[in-house]
């Protein structure tokens, strides 16, 4: 998985948008200006990001793939740090990627999620 793909994949999902909230290194992928996915590191190679995750998969993802931590800077329950290393198949990683859109968008107030 190359940062390119990542980006095209988050932002294909409908209504994500991206920005930089915290510095130019880091990016943040936003539905209805809330986060499903944290990129940072700039061009450093590999790529890491955090996703939101059903807390009981989480700990299982955890567990199978080394490359899958708790989220840095984030809550550990929730949240997973991965590191887009080849470790993780990338049809793995793009499910992980909508997965976390789809557990931000069911978090949202209904007015939200419905307008």
């Amino acid at each position: 998985m190359t940062k390119g793909r990542m980006r095209k994949i988050c932002l294909s999902l409908p209504e994500a948008t991206s920005d930089f909230p915290f510095d130019e290194a880091t990016e943040a992928f936003r539905v209805r200006g809330r986060i499903f996915a944290l990129y940072f590191g700039g061009q450093a190679a590999p790529i890491e990001v955090n996703l939101k995750c059903d807390p009981d998969l989480a700990a299982d993802l955890r567990s199978a793939y080394p490359d899958i931590r708790p989220g840095w800077h984030m809550n550990h329950r929730h949240w997973n740090t991965v590191v887009f290393d080849g470790s993780v198949p990338d049809a793995k990683l793009e499910w992980l990627i909508r997965h976390s859109y789809h557990r931000v968008v069911a978090g949202l107030p209904r007015a939200l999620r419905e307008g």
